[in-house]
């Protein structure tokens, strides 16, 4: 964020938010990666003769001290989920509130119908976002000279206390988390990698072996790297002879589904339709949470998510069509466990994409339509790489094993549960429930 006080003169701030912080715990990813992306900001502006002013408060008081000092506006990139919607409109009561809509390709208004209303197939969405794409979207922003505000407490993390400020050590100690030992590839890095990646993208992306996806979606989470700047890379590499559609229409996607919540924010919760009587089943729930359902492929997502904070995308959708359809556990238990544990949690893509597995939301996949884990396995993870690197109990099965469900059945693995459902029976059932659900 950034906040003026008069012509030209500016503090550059960010807020670790007490109460989003909260929720999470002390070894959470996500916050020693924001942490650290925060202290390089800091020195990049330090070139600049400017620098960064870092709180760990409640946003409300943040501002409201803020105002007291006379500091008359604030710039901030906006995001479109219920909390950021409703904490931004606080903030807009305190302090002139000026929203910049550079989280996504589009402004949540700028893809409509002819009716203004919204669109709820990605296809028709998909034509009109070209048909209104311009260079305008792809837009450098040029650097200007600014004063920094003078702020006596650069070096600090800045918390309230009985409603004064109070200094503290800038360390991700403070606000109460643990540093790891990752190393983050730097994002600029990631997207010169980008031009390898398109030649493989269209055909390779859904297969859990091949380096054929971007690995930029953590960026695009936290903002450490622009869409604007992809979209200009993009530009080039079309102009290069590269097939970009695929990838585009991806990033397209990700603008569909913020718009959807934009326009119907009751989806952060409830279904658009509903096919099921999803229930929930503790013991299928906390197996599945700790890797224990004994299929294969589910359990070395949920163990890549827990131990990285990262799931290949074709296994996110295989993993959620298992809860939802073979378990029958309502999809918001799924996507609450998603956004604890996901790297790149983006609450947009991650609800709409539960719903499209669960087939209860907007243009979802049909209810009739449930994957098979172990024919999804053996497409998209032939030799069983991808389950062997995350579940070490199947470093030494045959592949042909780990994809046979008989076998697992009929054999005992050492360290290896024997899965807790079939297939054709979760199947049958999932769809005999739906059928009566329908009927009623």
């Amino acid at each position: 964020m950034l906040l003026s006080i008069k012509a030209n003169e500016v503090l550059p701030i960010f807020i670790f938010d007490k109460e989003i912080l909260f929720e999470l715990k002390s070894d959470d990813k996500r916050v020693d990666y924001i942490f650290k992306k925060v202290i390089q900001l800091k020195d990049e502006l330090k070139k600049y003769s400017l620098d960064l002013a870092i709180f760990y408060a409640d946003v409300i008081d943040v501002f409201k001290y803020l105002k007291s000092k006379a500091y008359d506006e604030v710039y901030a990139s906006v995001d479109y989920d219920n909390y950021a919607k409703k904490r931004d409109e606080e903030v807009s009561k305190i302090i002139n509130f000026i929203p910049l809509y550079d989280c996504y390709i589009y402004e949540p208004r700028e893809i409509l119908k002819k009716d203004s209303s919204p669109y709820v197939v990605f296809s028709p969405y998909y034509k009109e976002a070209k048909q209104v794409y311009t260079k305008e979207h792809s837009l450098k922003y040029e650097l200007e000279t600014n004063k920094l505000s003078s702020f006596e407490f650069f070096d600090y993390i800045n918390e309230f206390k009985e409603n004064k400020l109070v200094q503290k050590t800038l360390s991700i100690d403070t606000i109460g988390f643990k540093q790891n030992s990752i190393k983050y590839e730097p994002p600029l890095k990631k997207l010169k990698k980008l031009k390898s990646k398109l030649i493989r993208y269209k055909d390779l992306r859904d297969y859990l072996n091949e380096d054929a996806t971007s690995n930029l979606s953590v960026d695009l989470r936290f903002g450490t790297i622009s869409i604007r700047s992809i979209l200009r890379e993009l530009i080039t590499l079309k102009k290069q002879g590269f097939d970009t559609e695929a990838f585009f229409r991806q990033l397209v996607f990700r603008d569909f589904y913020a718009s959807l919540l934009y326009h119907f924010p009751k989806l952060h919760t409830q279904d658009f339709r509903s096919y099921a009587p999803y229930s929930f089943n503790k013991d299928y729930y906390e197996k599945f949470i700790s890797a224990k359902t004994g299929v294969p492929i589910i359990d070395a997502g949920v163990s890549e998510l827990l131990t990285t904070g990262y799931m290949h995308n074709r296994v996110r959708m295989i993993v959620a069509s298992f809860f939802c359809k073979h378990l029958m556990l309502p999809w918001q238990k799924g996507e609450a466990f998603f956004a604890k544990h996901l790297m790149d949690y983006d609450a947009a893509s991650n609800i709409l994409s539960w719903q499209w597995s669960s087939s209860t939301g907007i243009d979802a996949q049909p209810y009739f339509r449930v994957f098979n884990p172990y024919l999804q396995a053996k497409k998209f993870d032939k030799d069983a790489l991808y389950i062997k690197k995350h579940l070490k109990a199947l470093s030494n099965v045959n592949a042909k094993d780990i994809h046979d469900e008989d076998f697992l059945f009929s054999n005992t693995i050492k360290e290896y549960t024997k899965p807790i459902i079939k297939h054709k029976l979760a199947r049958e059932h999932f769809l005999s429930e739906s059928k009566k659900f329908l009927n009623n």
